[in-house]
């Protein structure tokens, strides 16, 4: 549900805030809200986020530079490919989706491509959902979103989703159509990269669920996107539909389950900011005033992972080692209180936990002790 108007203003001054004076907020793509769900329990994340602070820059004040980015090459590649697919009104890339998605429906005359230009975001948003209304009606025509602008309530703030296109099928369903640079080989490519653009496509199905779902009757937005990738070794373009009704159902769950954001920011400290001019002393008292949920996955999805991952270690938590043994040790927090528990020193032995370690340890003891013999001989 949206935040009235009075509380999502005054919400608003204190994220900026939070940013620092006259620093301008860093939009929530799907990429980083895609990660942010897949943590949930990172308060420190959430508010950086929510608050539009550019991770990469604080990284770099804290002394723990972030290797996440780009290069210009890749950049420009990408930007021409998609150029490329969506030349001529869309025509190679409609017909992608009519192969891949639609074999029924007739094939696509020269399609419809509203014009989404808007001041703001806001007005991008409000632009998309009426040339959206207004495509779903024209029953019998296809139609293309060029980087239409979507908006999603996240942790009751709106994120702003920017999609590489939306198409519009003659039956008035949608679909997300995600366009990258990786190759396709032999009609497959990379599943890890493919993995990751599928939980980023679910992030924007999700937005266009929330826009359907204020139209009467509400379209169908399909669960099955298409992702358009260069062919083998060449520049020209072919595509596969995925199903990303299981990243969907992951990521609705995981942002249900976020913190609100307007909570962690009346919990934290007055005068509480995240500028990376501030001296570094500073800086990393207001970042350690928020806890974070560090697991080793965080050092492919987030800048701030390298700085966290050093507090990790630094205080023995147990979930430096990974989420799953993190779960298996129940009670025991940090590495001290597992050898601790593991010699007998300390612990419950009853807790299944403790049990288990010390029989570990044994077993450990064990084995040295029958290959100390064995060298021995």
């Amino acid at each position: 549900m949206p935040l009235p108007r009075t509380r999502g203003t005054a919400l608003r001054h204190r994220l900026a805030e939070l940013r620092g004076p006259d620093v301008p907020a860093k939009a929530l793509d799907a990429r980083a809200l895609a990660a942010l769900a897949a943590n949930p329990g990172c308060k420190r994340r959430a508010i950086l986020d929510g608050a539009g602070v550019n991770k990469a820059a604080l990284a770099g004040a804290l002394g723990s530079p972030s290797a996440f980015g780009q290069s210009q090459f890749a950049l420009t590649r990408g930007n021409a490919f998609e150029a490329k697919v969506k030349a001529d009104g869309g025509a190679e890339l409609l017909r992608l989706v009519r192969e891949k998605l639609d074999r029924s429906a007739e094939p696509p005359a020269p399609a419809r491509v509203p014009a989404l230009t808007a001041t703001g975001p806001e007005g991008r948003t409000a632009r998309t959902a009426l040339a959206l209304r207004e495509a779903t009606e024209a029953l019998g025509e296809w139609t293309l979103l060029d980087h239409p602008m979507l908006a999603l309530d996240v942790a009751g703030s709106p994120a702003f989703l920017e999609p590489d296109a939306v198409v519009v099928h003659p039956d008035g369903s949608w679909t997300v159509v995600e366009i990258k640079s990786f190759p396709m080989l032999d009609g497959s490519a990379d599943p890890a990269k493919v993995g990751a653009a599928a939980r980023q496509a679910a992030v924007y199905v999700l937005a266009l669920e929330e826009l359907a779902a204020r139209l009467e009757p509400a379209p169908r937005v399909r669960h099955r996107i298409l992702l358009v990738c260069p062919k083998d070794f060449s520049n020209l373009p072919t595509a596969s539909a995925v199903d990303v009704r299981k990243q969907r159902a992951v990521t609705a769950r995981q942002l249900e389950r976020l913190t609100r954001i307007e909570d962690i920011a009346d919990a934290l400290p007055a005068g509480t900011c995240f500028s990376p001019e501030l001296p570094a002393a500073d800086l990393t008292a207001a970042v350690e005033s928020v806890p974070a949920t560090y697991a080793p996955e965080c050092l492919s999805a987030c800048e701030l992972a390298f700085h966290c991952r050093g507090r990790s270690l630094a205080s023995g938590a147990v979930t430096s080692l990974g989420r799953s043994v993190r779960a298996e040790l129940g009670g025991l927090t940090t590495v001290e209180d597992v050898l601790s528990a593991s010699r007998g020193e300390s612990g419950d032995p009853d807790d299944p936990a403790v049990a288990a370690l010390r029989r570990a340890a044994r077993l450990r003891a064990e084995a040295l002790g029958d290959q100390v013999v064995a060298a021995c001989r």
